[in-house]
């Protein structure tokens, strides 16, 4: 049994799968800082979705027990929106659970898995798909993560890619139907663009 900080919206099928095994889960949105009473409470840290960055002086009572759940294949489009750029930017499309430090989306891999586009997916199918491969990576992975069993492999920073979140306002008019544009047709208004 651990005692895991979530960090991040909860996902049903992770907290159910988490319960049957006996961990014992907090959940929490907000930014946290060293007197956040349930991180003295807690012997891991799992991050999904979570909005903020998390400080180094965090981290330091969580080496190797902090980490993240990221739906791109790191070091590529690290990040805000890494669906969206990896599909624009043709870049390596998946997901990654990787070790936090104090960069964003720059810690060591512990296991990835790329993860292809179908031709009939929308932005929205597409993102869905990889938050269900990230869950079942994290299911299929957690006991040998938090018993260590990783050794972690560096970044190789200079071969990826990062975005912001204001970086999207670009291309905000190629989304004809938001998050529900198809692909193709994404792509062919960035073709039509050139």
């Amino acid at each position: 049994m651990s005692n895991i900080l979530w960090l991040g919206p909860k996902r049903p099928n992770i907290h159910l799968y988490l319960e049957s095994i006996g961990d014992l889960v907090t959940y929490y949105e907000d930014p946290i800082d060293i007197s956040f009473t349930n991180l003295h409470h807690s012997e891991f840290i799992v991050s999904y979705g979570y909005r903020h960055l998390i400080k180094k002086d965090i981290l330091s009572f969580f080496e190797r027990k902090a980490i993240n759940l990221h739906i791109s294949f790191l070091p590529w489009n690290r990040g805000a929106d890494p669906n969206f750029w990896s599909i624009l930017e043709d870049t390596p499309k998946g997901v990654t659970i990787h070790y936090i430090d104090e960069g964003l989306d720059t810690g060591e891999i512990i296991v990835q898995k790329e993860v292809p586009v179908d031709k009939g997916d929308t932005l929205r199918s597409s993102y869905q798909r990889l938050c269900n491969e990230i869950e079942n990576l994290f299911i299929q992975n957690w006991i040998d993560i938090k018993s260590n069993r990783f050794q972690g492999k560096p970044q190789n920073l200079a071969e990826g890619s990062f975005h912001l979140k204001k970086d999207i306002k670009k291309y905000e008019h190629l989304l004809s139907m938001g998050w529900d544009t198809p692909i193709v047709d994404l792509l062919a208004k960035k073709r039509l663009e050139k």
